[in-house]
């Protein structure tokens, strides 16, 4: 009898070991990960030139505030650790340093602009540091194998610059486009998009003026854009400047068809302080839901957006897209980390982010799905297009597939 106690005690115990063997063996950590946290980094320009944007790191701020109100992410707390960079390329890899080597977190998430993302690219590729779901659409940042640590999230600018051109060719083939655009990356990105697009008919562009982020006005440029005989203007500018043009072509009293990128459809931000009246039947294109749009009133996903706002980043403007763009980003980042399970390793939270199989999320439009593979690193690749009436954006068309062309 006492030998079946002993033999059942071993057996136990050997059981006892195993379970405790494979139990430690299923988690595994990298800096910035623990039993009971997850550091993730950030970087915003909450002041400069494109400040308008803080609104996206205060929406995932309060994002991950509303998580960890909620338990966490698999039972750990997430300290979401974010810095104003000003938008300025060496105060983005200053602070990228800091998140890295002093408060050495798991990942750098969301940061936001093509400037700032391009100078702390190589950097965090080489210390195996993922950089993901960035808040920029340039297309560089879809190259698995140059940069396997890099992951964008927001619709390429190229995409999106076809998309306006396949509109243009078919609602005004005869048009005469002038553009103006940011001389950077990121309008550079949006321009060759236009251009490829219309192809064949690339020489509808009649003029191609660019601006620097450093010009306090942009209104000389306009002046000279005006003088062209331009019956489209393509504005591809960040919030500021994209404010800036419209209200003076409407100052100007000139009358073009005018389309501005999506990274400046925000009502807040944009449309408003150029002035309702001079806003009124600009195009853009989206991917994502308009909190100020009555259609949306008794959608689930909008209704669950609002509550979030109000009670975690209530300082934020309801209408400012740029808050909704950083609760989307913050969720997909949700996603991948809980699908990580307990291998919180730096190579397992890019595995997981190059693994996404048609994630729906409420902020997005119906048909938007965000899709990932090991080969693709571009998260959303469709839009819809958007009209200005009245205080808001009116959607029209299908949802287009930006690499394709095709309405689905």
């Amino acid at each position: 009898m006492r030998l079946s106690n002993i033999l059942r005690g071993t057996v136990a115990a050997g059981f006892l070991i195993a379970a405790t063997h494979g139990a430690l063996a299923q988690k595994k950590y990298d800096t910035g990960a623990t039993d009971t946290e997850i550091k993730i980094g950030n970087i915003i320009p909450y002041s400069g030139p494109a400040s308008a944007y803080g609104s996206v790191g205060k929406a995932m701020s309060g994002y991950f505030k509303k998580i960890n109100d909620e338990g966490g992410i698999n039972g750990r707390t997430i300290n979401f650790i974010s810095y104003d960079d000003a938008y300025s390329p060496p105060k983005a890899v200053e602070q990228t340093r800091k998140l890295v080597e002093s408060d050495e977190v798991l990942a750098v998430f969301g940061a936001l602009g093509t400037p700032s993302n391009t100078a702390i690219q190589k950097y965090l590729n080489a210390k195996k540091v993922p950089q993901l779901f960035l808040a920029t659409g340039a297309t560089k940042w879809n190259d698995p194998k140059g940069f396997p640590w890099t992951m964008g999230w927001l619709p390429s600018y190229q995409s999106e610059g076809r998309i306006y051109a396949k509109y243009l060719l078919k609602e005004k083939p005869d048009a005469k486009i002038a553009v103006f655009y940011q001389n950077d990356d990121f309008g550079k990105d949006y321009l060759k998009g236009l251009q490829d697009g219309l192809g064949a008919k690339k020489t509808m562009i009649v003029a191609e003026e660019s601006y620097e982020l450093s010009e306090p006005s942009v209104d000389s440029h306009i002046v000279k854009l005006k003088a062209t005989g331009a019956d489209v203007l393509v504005i591809f500018t960040t919030p500021k400047f994209g404010a800036q043009t419209i209200k003076k072509v409407g100052e100007l009293n000139w009358k073009p068809m005018q389309i501005v990128a999506n990274v400046s459809a925000s009502t807040a931000n944009v449309m408003k302080p150029a002035g309702l009246d001079f806003a009124q039947g600009i195009i853009s294109a989206t991917y994502a839901k308009d909190s100020t749009d009555p259609q949306w009133n008794d959608d689930p996903g909008m209704k669950e957006y609002k509550t979030f706002l109000a009670k975690y980043v209530p300082e934020v403007n309801v209408a400012d897209s740029s808050a909704l763009t950083g609760y989307n980003i913050a969720q997909t980042m949700a996603a991948v980390l809980k699908q990580c399970g307990d291998d919180l390793t730096r190579a397992n939270v890019m595995k997981q982010a190059a693994s996404i199989n048609g994630l729906q999320q409420g902020g997005l439009l119906p048909g938007i799905l965000i899709k990932t593979s090991a080969t693709d690193f571009s998260p959303i690749e469709q839009l819809q297009l958007m009209r200005f009436k009245g205080e808001r954006w009116e959607l029209f068309g299908g949802v287009i597939d930006g690499e394709a062309g095709g309405e689905r």
